[in-house]
């Protein structure tokens, strides 16, 4: 798979997309979603779940498309667990608040690159199972 990494990174940077947007419309294609749809669906994660209180929008937004794409619930959250322990040992974290250094000041990772990072483990992921 070519990495379409840096075109999610590009959508969150310009902010047409917010960071779970910006995962979910680059690879719709993937698993046959309307990027319209994607892009809804996606919407209420900015700032990740809860309005930076849980998970980064990025990792949600990747494990939209991880979902839709296996169609196997175990195999995903199995598939979803390994991208999340590859952005934690990458960035520190994996929840918003602490990515964004909102109680601390020091932000470890800015939101494009959160996109990135994500996007680069789902596409690990799909590209490890499809050729498995």
């Amino acid at each position: 798979m070519e990495t379409r990494k840096h075109i999610a990174a590009e959508k969150n940077r310009q902010k047409t997309h917010n960071c779970a947007q910006a995962v979910a419309c680059t690879y719709c294609d993937l698993c046959g979603l309307d990027p319209k749809v994607a892009e809804e669906i996606a919407g209420s994660f900015g700032l990740g779940m809860g309005n930076m209180e849980g998970t980064c929008g990025s990792l949600v937004g990747a494990g939209m498309v991880l979902g839709l794409v296996t169609k196997d619930r175990d195999l995903a959250r199995k598939r979803m667990k390994t991208i999340m322990e590859k952005f934690k040992a990458r960035n520190g974290a994996t929840q918003c608040r602490q990515l964004k250094g909102a109680d601390t000041g020091h932000v470890l990772r800015e939101c494009p690159d959160c996109v990135a990072d994500a996007a680069e483990f789902l596409e690990e992921v799909l590209t490890a199972a499809n050729s498995a």
